[in-house]
């Protein structure tokens, strides 16, 4: 007996919209994402604050989205190790890279940066924001910023500001803080933040500025005394800490920031998947008080929002670091 292949008409017909339906779904909608797990390239060593921010993080996006996100760490000038692993990666948004204000100095820095974080990339969401800290010696006299600001316009040159290496963003700070505020000062790098503190717990700076969490165990100790914080606003990490702005330096406004970006070309839908994503992780209350331990304020932001500050956070440096004559590398 002979088996007919031929599919019954009324069957086919039936079958059609179906048929129809499903080559209609694009195919990025198809795979819900994420499937697997998500790499973060974090362009710093592990320990840090970039760091111990990003696994927090990431800890959360696991929980919310049901696949692992996970650190790889990818220290290195300027962040360029981190930004060509993220780059060899595809634009899917398997692969997210942290870029923070310092992304923003390293172009200024750099004669050519081998990437460019505005063409490169595109922004997912801020993680968080945190202020610097100016800090000096309990047994240095002075009691306010204005105190020190008024010894610097007394004894022009006299007194050490003391920050990390040239270039980092705590330096351009203290370059910037020395404009704004129409003083003279010697400014002394330091290989690391621990070389720095013990040098202001000598007398051999008289101010220091870095994050307070950097500091803080000697300003709880009471051997340091932090006289403002670096941001327009008071920080929710140090409400009662006066800004430099209250100090008496108008305009002075440095923030720092880190941020998840993903490769150029990523899926729109998989950037808002990821926003949609932080913006919930981000304000849980148990995650803002973990974070502010950090001196972090936790915050979210949209994706135009913190692209735009990477952009102004560009120029702004580049204008600090001609202005202060610093070589680039």
């Amino acid at each position: 007996m002979k088996i007919s292949a031929r599919i019954p008409r009324r069957r086919l017909l039936a079958s059609l919209p179906a048929l129809l339906a499903a080559l209609a779904v694009p195919a990025s909608a198809q795979a819900k994402y994420p499937d697997h797990p998500v790499r973060i390239v974090v362009p710093f060593a592990a320990g840090g604050v970039a760091d111990s921010t990003s696994r927090i993080v990431a800890d959360k996006l696991s929980e919310k989205l049901g696949q692992r996100f996970y650190v790889e760490n990818q220290p290195g000038a300027g962040g360029i190790i981190a930004a060509r692993q993220a780059l060899s990666a595809a634009a899917d948004g398997y692969t997210l890279m942290l870029l923070t204000n310092g992304t923003a100095v390293s172009v200024s820095l750099f004669e050519k940066l081998p990437f460019d974080p505005v063409k490169d990339f595109v922004a997912v969401s801020s993680l968080g924001y945190f202020d610097f800290a100016f800090v000096t010696s309990t047994a240095s006299g002075f009691k306010t910023l204005g105190d020190f600001i008024a010894a610097a316009k007394a004894r022009p040159g006299a007194l050490n500001v003391g920050t990390i290496n040239v270039g980092s963003t705590q330096n351009l700070s203290a370059e910037l803080f020395k404009t704004a505020a129409g003083i003279d000062f010697t400014l002394v790098p330091f290989r690391g933040n621990h070389d720095a503190e013990v040098a202001l717990l000598q007398g051999n700076v008289s101010l220091v500025i870095d994050s307070y969490s950097v500091l803080q165990g000697n300003i709880d100790g009471g051997k340091l005394r932090a006289l403002a914080s670096s941001g327009a606003g008071r920080s929710e990490s140090t409400p009662n800490l006066p800004t430099v702005q209250e100090s008496g330096v108008t305009g002075y406004d440095v923030v720092s920031w880190n941020a998840f970006f993903a490769r150029a070309g990523t899926p729109p839908d998989i950037i808002k998947t990821l926003n949609n994503a932080l913006q919930e992780v981000l304000a849980d209350p148990g995650l803002k008080k973990k974070m502010l331990t950090l001196g972090i304020e936790a915050k979210a932001s949209t994706p135009e929002a913190i692209e735009g500050r990477l952009k102004s956070d560009i120029d702004k440096w580049r204008a600090v670091t001609e202005k202060a004559h610093i070589p680039k590398q």
